[in-house]
């Protein structure tokens, strides 16, 4: 079984926070830019101002 440690990791593209791999993004990793869906929901706030 893998360890926590050896999981992938990425930075959130709004909070700039780490976040690890997790099962329900097994599919879509590669894609996958925000920690969370507050995250999310803030970038595309965030560009409609703009």
């Amino acid at each position: 079984m893998p360890h926590h440690a050896d999981r992938d990791s990425k930075l959130c593209a709004v909070c700039g926070r780490r976040f690890e791999w997790r099962k329900k993004w097994k599919d879509v990793w590669q894609e996958v830019r925000y920690c969370s869906e507050r995250c999310r929901r803030r970038r595309s706030v965030s560009d409609q101002q703009q």
